[in-house]
């Protein structure tokens, strides 16, 4: 099984790309370090305050993932708003 998440960002806070590239860079590496799964940045865009991120993760178990998924936006939430963003959309698609 493969579990892709996706979650939307509104970073209020960010006056220029490099504000957004901060959050977002900041965002992706706290969620690698913490977890095991891949991040990226998904439709980059010149857009200061919108940012899009996917996360993956394979497992034989679509309840690990479940779980892992769960805990990863609950934990990207947190890291977001310590960083000045908001979560604005999140869903999880299996494969």
């Amino acid at each position: 099984m493969i579990a892709f998440l996706t979650l939307e960002l509104r970073i209020e806070a960010a006056h220029s790309l490099k504000d957004k590239r901060q959050v977002v860079r900041s965002l992706k590496d706290k969620l690698r370090a913490s977890f095991n799964i891949a991040v990226a940045e998904l439709e980059v865009s010149d857009l200061w305050q919108r940012a899009t991120i996917g996360v993956v993760s394979i497992s034989g178990s679509r309840d690990y993932l479940r779980g892992l998924m769960e805990n990863v936006e609950r934990s990207a939430t947190r890291i977001a708003n310590n960083a000045g963003a908001e979560i604005t959309d999140s869903f999880i698609e299996y494969y």
